[in-house]
């Protein structure tokens, strides 16, 4: 078969792809429709995992599972756009980590806005501005994000999903790297990539700011006095910088794990997560009564924070995440087990417990 004759058999599949898409587009039209007339959410997270599992089960083409979920996410940020003026807000500014997190869960079709804080979006969220929030919750070299854990205490919010991104830490300049001076980036981000600069710029300054991208920034305002910063390539894009090193994070799978808040959390999908926060009673053993709770119903815990209370002197709250949902028989049992113990008890929500 020639080259043209390739080209004109690409473009009848293209032609049937857009009309298989627009009549998947009207069907998602009337699911928008019965959705608004039962008040359900437009997004659903668990029926997004079940769909992508599904769609990799089914695949037998030459299409990897990550390039599937890729299209797929796109089609249908695309449908919920259609459906309704999705609003996503995330901690910006535009570029950032969280932002490309957002991207990779709700796709470029729906509307983003950016905050200047966790509090912001947790605010922005609750006060129905926009209808989902995303935001970091750990690091894999750097551990819990503290902002966040404490936000959920007082918040009504709930995690309706996570997102798992892996962080690609890159030297960003306009400048060559014999004339940097200063280095501008994330508190996070340096910690991330301590050893590299220890070994490769062990003399420049250090200047932590808010976000990666306002490092990229200033990187190329002073740039003149030897800046440069730590950050991704989308980052680099938006100020103009140059990638002098990339992926020079200490760790090889550098990843951060982000949670999407919203009003309710999501049905049980048969592979989910549920996270808690706690706080025990002051007396001795409470803790150890306290955990005990879930091994007695064998729920395997996959974290465990502690952070203070912030009313009292050393009190604190415990964070948990939980193999499981919570309308699981055995989560259940064991979160009721858990009160017993506690002052406090408090469901974060519970999601997919999913890999993407």
């Amino acid at each position: 078969m020639s080259l043209d004759e390739i080209r004109k058999r690409i473009d009848t599949i293209d032609k049937q792809l857009l009309d298989l898409l627009s009549q998947r587009a009207d069907l998602v039209h009337e699911v928008g429709l019965i959705k608004k007339r039962d008040n359900l959410q437009i997004y659903a997270p668990d029926r997004e995992e079940a769909l992508l599992r599904k769609l990799v089960e089914m695949n037998e083409g030459r299409l990897p599972e990550k390039s599937i979920r890729s299209i797929y996410r796109e089609i249908m940020s695309a449908a919920l756009a259609l459906e309704e003026d999705l609003k996503i807000a995330y901690l910006g500014p535009e570029g950032t980590w969280t932002h490309q997190a957002a991207i990779k869960k709700f796709g470029h079709s729906v509307n983003y806005t950016p905050h200047a804080s966790f509090a912001d979006v947790f605010d922005d969220v609750a006060r129905r501005r926009t209808d989902y929030g995303v935001v970091p919750i750990e690091n894999s070299t750097e551990g819990a994000v503290s902002h966040t854990l404490d936000l959920f205490v007082d918040s009504p919010l709930r995690i309706c999903a996570q997102i798992l991104l892996r962080i690609d830490n890159n030297l960003l300049a306009a400048i060559s790297r014999e004339e940097v001076r200063t280095l501008y980036s994330h508190p996070q981000v340096f910690g991330q990539c301590k050893n590299w600069i220890l070994r490769n710029l062990p003399d420049a300054d250090l200047v932590e700011v808010s976000s990666t991208t306002k490092a990229a920034h200033l990187a190329h305002e002073n740039a003149s006095e030897g800046a440069a910063a730590l950050g991704g390539r989308l980052a680099a894009e938006l100020a103009g910088l140059e990638v002098l090193d990339e992926a020079i994070q200490d760790r090889a799978t550098n990843t951060t794990r982000f949670l999407v808040i919203g009003e309710k959390t999501c049905p049980p999908t048969g592979n989910d997560r549920t996270s808690i926060l706690f706080s025990v009673h002051d007396r001795p053993g409470s803790l150890v009564a306290a955990l005990k709770a879930f091994d007695s119903f064998e729920i395997n815990m996959s974290k465990i924070e502690s952070r203070p209370s912030k009313q009292k002197d050393w009190e604190y709250i415990f964070y948990v995440d939980l193999a499981g949902h919570c309308e699981n028989e055995q989560v259940s049992s064991a979160l009721e087990e858990l009160e017993k113990h506690c002052s406090l008890v408090k469901l974060l929500g519970s999601y997919p417990d999913s890999t993407e």
